[in-house]
């Protein structure tokens, strides 16, 4: 009886069906190949496309940590939320640099500076002199003590250029700059304020909230503005100080 060189039926011996020779027979093959055999789990069939391989993230890009509401460990991305461009604000525009910020501050300061020294100066000399001739003086030209109500002048012309400073800073920095998004110092830098969310409009109430921790807190606790001004550098992503994490702005480098 001639003995079929087919498998047995549920036997695991592969067959020439399968590209073995029958048994007994040599393996012929080409030197340094083997012959096909089955597929193994886990493999791609032979002739077959390789799997496609993850895009990689391009160069100064960085992932953002999960925030609450995010998928939990085990999904695409696990641990990662969104890619958020180094150097870039979310309306796509770039970021202002540190230099580009302080020189607009420069600017600024000069300009409130100026103004102040226009609109001051002339009010203390004139209150000076106001002052100055209410005092008494004696028949021998001695000056009399200060009395109370010329304290109480003093106090008064101090009060009232406090408030005529706060009032030029507040209509330099929320009136005039809400409208554009520019002082004259940003606007000379070519630098715009735009709100961090893309589309929303700049507003007076955000404008005042960058000016109340930009300008007055800072200005009533001196060392409170060196630490605003300096927390850009090493605030990420979007190099942003105090004041504008408050009122939630970035500030944009323009091209023109």
């Amino acid at each position: 009886m001639t003995q079929s060189s087919e498998p047995a039926a549920g036997s695991d011996e592969p067959g020439p069906a399968q590209g073995y020779p029958p048994p007994g027979q040599p393996v012929s093959a080409t030197p340094g190949t083997l012959p096909p055999g089955p597929p193994q789990p886990g493999f791609p069939p032979p002739g077959s496309a390789p799997p496609p391989v993850p895009p990689v993230p391009p160069f100064g890009y960085r992932p953002v940590p999960l925030q609450p509401g995010y998928p939990p460990p085990g999904y695409p991305l696990a641990g990662y939320g969104p890619m958020v461009p180094l150097g870039i604000a979310p309306n796509g525009q770039p970021l202002a640099n540190f230099v580009d910020r302080l020189l607009a501050y420069l600017i600024d300061s000069a300009i409130l500076f100026g103004v102040a020294l226009v609109v001051e100066i002339p009010v203390i000399i004139i209150a000076v002199l106001s002052l100055v001739h209410s005092q008494a003086v004696d028949a021998d030209g001695t000056v009399n003590d200060a009395s109370p109500a010329f304290f109480l002048a003093v106090l008064a012309v101090a009060g009232g250029l406090m408030i005529v400073n706060i009032a030029v800073t507040y209509v330099y920095h929320v009136e005039m700059m809400y409208r554009s998004g520019q002082t004259v110092g940003k606007r000379a830098m070519k630098l715009r304020i735009v709100c961090l969310d893309p589309g929303t409009p700049m507003t007076r109430a955000t404008a005042a909230k960058r000016w109340l921790i930009g300008q007055v807190a800072t200005a009533i606790v001196g060392i409170a503005g060196l630490i605003d001004g300096l927390w850009q550098l090493w605030d990420q992503p979007y190099r942003q100080c105090l004041h504008d994490k408050v009122a939630r702005t970035v500030v944009v480098k323009q091209a023109t």
